[in-house]
């Protein structure tokens, strides 16, 4: 189907000018750090805080759909609240949402609730279930493009579950979307018997990061041929949070940052000095790479800490988030740790929208029916306007607000310190 697609396999070797420039930064280390406040962002947490529920709702669409019987059960469905990160127990999670989750009682146990589907969520579903197929090439991209940037090119499928969601996998993307690429795919078994997925061969333009494809076209064409015959090197966009860039000493510190060679994500790393200022530029790369090819531009930290050692991280990599705000954002709500890139939003919104992004607002406009009209919710909402309406998504206020949290350096030693303590368990 796909053979002429990944019969462009190339070795994948550091390009030239990459390499005269590791000759000459390898061991530079002489950037100062400037310590910075943790500040927070009310549009992006609130839009960290609907779609927790939004993505809670579609993992339990799922697992009905998986279900033999069509329904579950509040039992079967009881210890789940930490694994789709709510804040409130899952029978009245599902209860708040009569548009997508009908309750009956159990033939046999009348007091034991069940939910199914309903028409509503049935027919989301169908549209969901096409535009996979629609855009299956640009997952299977996604997919290789996160395998690229590993050491071994194999990720532990338990590794990647938690990113199906972030990443736009189908349900059981291993068996009906894998299976379909063998060329480019293969599940294998580590060595301690723990099923992986290995990509095996890829498009050389499969190996240009969202940078490098954002500077080639437009007025910022030529910066990009400059660097590609090793003449410049490449900038991260940078949106800082108020008071932050006009203040010398960061502009100084992000100037130096900015005039280090960028190191793809995809070029072999385990040469350079991992104490040096190059391959904490480096990291800043992988960690933004990996952010961008997320539908929302956002993941939880522990998705990415169960990836660390695959993709050459430091042990505190948290540090990198809190160190670069005007590239990353992180956020505590939901009771966890979400990080988020923040090029990925205006104005409170997601700047470039994935077709199944503007799926889940329409599938978040049910939701809200629901949560608002309760059993009337179900009677407002007809096929026609599921199936035609665009719905934008309720995402907060246009303008980013920023509330500064701490006053001065101990503050933020603090706030660290509980960052990099938070316990690793998450789902």
């Amino acid at each position: 189907m796909n053979t002429f697609l990944f019969s462009l396999l190339k070795p994948h070797t550091t390009s030239e000018p990459t390499k005269l420039l590791l000759h000459h930064h390898h061991q530079w280390r002489g950037i100062a750090k400037v310590r910075l406040k943790w500040v927070k962002n009310r549009s992006l947490d609130h839009i960290i805080d609907t779609e927790t529920d939004l993505k809670a709702a579609c993992l339990l669409k799922d697992a009905i759909k998986r279900s033999p019987t069509g329904f579950l059960t509040a039992k079967s469905f009881a210890d789940w609240q930490k694994l789709l990160g709510l804040t409130v127990p899952v029978l009245r999670f599902m209860r708040r949402y009569p548009t997508l989750f009908q309750e009956f009682p159990h033939a046999r146990y009348a007091s034991l609730p069940c939910f199914k589907l309903t028409d509503t969520a049935l027919l989301l579903d169908s549209q969901e279930q096409s535009i996979h197929k629609t855009h299956e090439s640009d997952t299977v991209e996604r997919l290789c493009r996160v395998l690229m940037m590993t050491k071994s090119k194999t990720i532990p499928l338990q590794s990647l579950y938690p990113l199906k969601w972030d990443l736009g996998l189908p349900d059981g993307f291993e068996k009906v979307l894998v299976p379909k690429y063998p060329n480019c795919f293969r599940i294998i078994k580590a060595s301690n018997g723990i099923g992986c997925l290995k990509v095996i061969q890829w498009p050389k333009e499969y190996a240009v990061s969202e940078l490098q494809r954002s500077k080639e076209g437009g007025d910022l064409g030529d910066e990009y041929r400059k660097f590609k015959r090793g003449q410049t090197v490449l900038a991260f966009p940078m949106n800082f949070p108020k008071g932050y860039g006009g203040q010398k000493k960061v502009r100084v510190w992000m100037e130096e940052f900015q005039k280090l060679p960028y190191i793809s994500p995809y070029e072999d790393s385990r040469h350079i000095d991992p104490n040096s200022d190059l391959m904490e530029k480096r990291v800043v790369g992988v960690l933004h790479e990996l952010l961008s090819l997320t539908l929302h531009k956002k993941t939880k930290r522990n998705y990415l800490r169960s990836l660390r050692e695959e993709l050459n991280l430091p042990h505190k990599f948290t540090r990198i988030f809190t160190r670069y705000p005007g590239i990353f954002y992180l956020s505590l709500k939901c009771k966890t740790t979400t990080v988020a890139l923040r090029e990925g939003y205006q104005r409170g919104k997601l700047v470039n929208r994935h077709p199944l992004t503007r799926m889940r607002e329409k599938f978040y406009h049910v939701m809200r029916t629901g949560l608002l009209y309760r059993s009337k919710g179900v009677h407002l909402l007809s096929p026609q306007e599921i199936l035609l309406n665009s719905v934008e998504g309720e995402s907060g206020p246009e303008e980013s607000e920023e509330d500064e949290v701490g006053t001065g350096d101990e503050c933020y030693e603090d706030e660290m310190s509980n960052l990099d303590s938070e316990g690793s368990d998450e789902d």
